[in-house]
């Protein structure tokens, strides 16, 4: 049976579709990414197109992963409210936005950032849009390990905007986020993992079980910890990160310690919860230092 689309649609929905808590946090990471690219403070001139190129195509690529999700996002109950599998958009619409909200974006980077941001960019959302929505979310548990390379690409847009180069330092931010993203991803898939095994979509925890996902997350939780002193160890940052990271670090190893062997039914969730403050913090303290040296070293 067709589906009908009856209710009007505000911009609310338009909103949604680009996923904006996900798109912030990115920007958060491109922003860092952008003020540890430069010496001193970042110009409006770059700063400002820069944000709007990168939110607008992250956003096209949410409101692909919409489009192609919505008969999975009928199937789930944390998703069955979303614009298209309620009714309030229509797949033609959805395709309609995303393509102009992905253009304006990427006119944006080549016009007022460079070429190199904007291909990258583009490169980011064809995998997260296509490669990931379209093939490894339903063909491999590993998808999110796989695919989670589009979303750790944000620091990397943010240091080549400014400097038009790629950097060893902007590599380093990438494997942070790309690191982060499996535990992160996989502590929702263990509290959701009925709803995924309803939509027939082969997480971890659906395929391999959740008492192996555990430990899964234990170990990237443990790795995640170890790449987050690189930053320090090879002088891109100084103590002030090293310390509130690896406080942050402890923190998240309690949690998916407390899953793998003492788990009730909200250490799942509270575990996912804490990932996202714990991702936005460590940004933060990378900028915070950052800034906080700059005195100091000019000093020297």
């Amino acid at each position: 049976m067709a589906a009908t689309y009856k209710r009007h649609a505000s911009w609310r929905d338009y909103l949604e579709l680009t996923k904006p808590r996900v798109v912030a946090l990115l920007l958060l990471t491109a922003i860092v990414g952008m003020c540890l690219a430069s010496p001193g403070w970042v110009g409006w001139d770059i700063m400002v197109p820069a944000i709007a190129g990168i939110g607008l195509m992250s956003g096209s690529a949410a409101a692909i992963n919409h489009l192609v999700d919505r008969h999975i996002d009928a199937r789930m109950a944390r998703t069955l409210r979303r614009p298209l599998p309620s009714g309030a958009l229509s797949p033609r619409r959805v395709l309609s936005f995303a393509g102009i909200v992905g253009a304006v974006g990427f006119a944006i980077l080549a016009i007022w950032v460079n070429m190199l941001t904007a291909w990258l960019t583009f490169a980011s959302l064809i995998g997260y849009a296509v490669i990931y929505t379209m093939y490894l979310k339903r063909a491999t548990p590993q998808n999110i390990v796989i695919g989670g390379l589009a979303g750790a690409a944000p620091p990397l847009l943010g240091w080549t905007a400014v400097t038009n180069e790629i950097h060893p330092f902007a590599v380093l931010l990438v494997m942070i986020v790309f690191t982060w993203t499996p535990p992160h991803f996989w502590a929702l898939a263990v509290h959701r993992a009925k709803d995924y095994a309803k939509a027939d979509i082969p997480m971890l925890p659906v395929t391999h079980g959740i008492e192996f996902t555990k430990t899964c997350i234990l170990l990237y939780t443990i790795l995640l910890g170890v790449i987050c002193l690189l930053p320090y160890l090879v002088g891109m940052s100084g103590l002030i990160y090293l310390i509130g990271s690896s406080i942050l670090s402890i923190w998240f190893l309690g949690y998916a310690w407390k899953l793998k062997f003492a788990a009730n039914k909200h250490t799942a969730f509270n575990m996912f919860k804490f990932s996202i403050w714990q991702l936005f913090a460590l940004f933060i303290l990378l900028l915070v230092d950052h800034y906080f040296m700059m005195p100091a070293l000019a000093f020297r």
